[in-house]
């Protein structure tokens, strides 16, 4: 008697349902990481083209600003809740 009720309580039903899935890197927090060594290459290599030096340096600076706000603001979206 004591395993039917084992089987038939929910919290451990629930834990078996529930499996471990694997981790997987949180590849949007890994992002800088890719961009942030970019930055120096690009003023480094384009040296001797200073407007699409600059236009470009600047291009990626706002796409990391963009990508840092969306993580901020998703953070806050969850906070929210």
């Amino acid at each position: 008697m004591a395993a039917s009720q084992a089987s038939s309580d929910p919290s451990v039903m629930a834990g078996e349902e529930l499996r471990r899935q694997p981790r997987k890197p949180p590849i949007k927090y890994l992002v800088p990481l890719i961009y942030a060594p970019v930055l120096p290459l690009i003023k480094i290599t384009l040296k001797r083209q200073p407007v699409l030096r600059d236009r470009l340096f600047f291009i990626v600076l706002g796409g990391a600003f963009l990508h840092g706000s969306y993580l901020v603001s998703d953070l806050y979206n969850v906070e929210s809740k």
